[in-house]
């Protein structure tokens, strides 16, 4: 019994040594993947946060005292210009304009029968001519009863798009009320802030590409459907950020953007000559970026390397890395520092042309 249970217990000890050298060869012959960093011409996107605003946004507002007759329209409406929204009662203002018109109507009766009488030499020039200033005068003030009087209708400026009403139907209204806000949404009008730095790339490389053309990416993460154009940018710089404010005119044919909404501003900047990497080559260690470098002894070892830009993927290094750099893209995880390790190389377009990058 014995001798069986020594034959036994030599069996299981071969087994589990076989084992691990069979563990231990597979391991050793798992080859990793290397890369190395590559410099071409490419694209890095600059995002910034704008505000958008209608190219026309007004409010409306009453010139006339009075009560509020009727309403027209309704909150979130398209009107067209000229199209009525607002009466205000017009009683007091009809009578006032009747009575103009009647005084009119009597001075240019009075004119008429004095000019008839100068004709004649019964009367003399001067009083002709009073007759005629007071004629001025009665037409004067009949224009001016009309022009009260159609302050009563309120109409719409331009073609566009009203907000909330901030009256209701009988209100008792005085002279600059706040009736509702018309916006003209078939441009916009969108702002946003860029640093000095950003600014001087921008205007050095403006020439070299569609001039001024830039993206707007929505508040749902979409990109807008039509490119706007930089129109204007201000004169002077922000002392307290460092910035300027820029504006870009984007048309807006569905009517999807509104006055008041928010979105990012994406702008192509053209980099020269730029180093880049995989994202997945990289790794954080207290807030900074690292990759692992494969030496001539086909040693890893870390370093640290600081990102210029980020593209969707890749990276742009600045510092830490050259272009004959051999770093490891695969296995990360698995490797220690100053670790040997086998490996097999491919060539950093191969490995970029898997992913997105966006390249002149």
């Amino acid at each position: 019994m014995r001798r069986i249970f020594m034959a036994l217990a030599m069996c299981a000890l071969l087994f589990n040594t076989n084992c691990g050298s069979e563990k231990h060869e597979a391991e050793a012959d798992t080859k990793l993947l290397v890369t190395t960093p590559l410099k071409k011409d490419t694209l890095s996107v600059k995002e910034y946060v704008s505000q958008i605003r209608s190219i026309s946004h007004i409010e409306l507002r009453t010139l006339e005292k009075g009560y509020l007759q009727k309403i027209f329209v309704d909150e979130g409406q398209f009107v067209r210009k000229g199209q009525l929204m607002f009466q205000i009662m017009p009683l007091i203002l009809e009578a006032e304009q009747q009575k103009a018109k009647a005084e009119a109507n009597f001075a240019e009766i009075e004119y008429r029968n004095t000019k008839s009488l100068a004709d004649s030499n019964v009367v003399s020039r001067n009083e002709l001519a009073l007759a005629k200033a007071k004629l001025d005068k009665a037409n004067a003030e009949l224009a001016l009863a009309n022009v009260h009087l159609g302050f009563t209708e309120i109409r719409a400026p331009f073609d566009g798009i009203m907000d909330q009403l901030q009256v209701r139907l009988g209100s008792l209204l005085d002279e600059g009320d706040l009736l509702t806000t018309l916006s003209d949404n078939r441009k916009m009008w969108v702002y946003f802030n860029v640093p000095e730095a950003e600014y001087l790339d921008y205007k050095s490389h403006q020439a070299k590409n569609r001039p001024g053309e830039v993206k707007l990416r929505m508040a749902n993460n979409q990109l807008f459907n039509h490119p706007g154009i930089v129109e204007t940018i201000e004169a002077d710089f922000n002392n307290e950020t460092g910035n300027i404010a820029f504006r870009a005119t984007f048309p807006n044919p569905e009517g999807l953007l509104r006055h008041g909404q928010t979105g990012n501003i994406l702008i192509d900047a053209p980099l020269v000559n730029a180093l880049i990497i995989p994202q997945k080559a990289t790794f954080e260690v207290l807030e900074k970026k690292f990759v692992f470098v494969v030496d001539k002894d086909s040693k890893v070892h870390t370093r640290e390397i600081v990102i210029g830009a980020e593209i969707p993927d890749l990276y742009v290094i600045t510092e830490g890395l050259s272009e004959n750099d051999k770093i490891l893209l695969e296995g990360i995880r698995k490797v220690k520092e100053n670790e040997k390790i086998q490996f097999n190389f491919e060539k950093p377009e191969a490995v970029i042309s898997h992913l997105k990058v966006y390249s002149e």
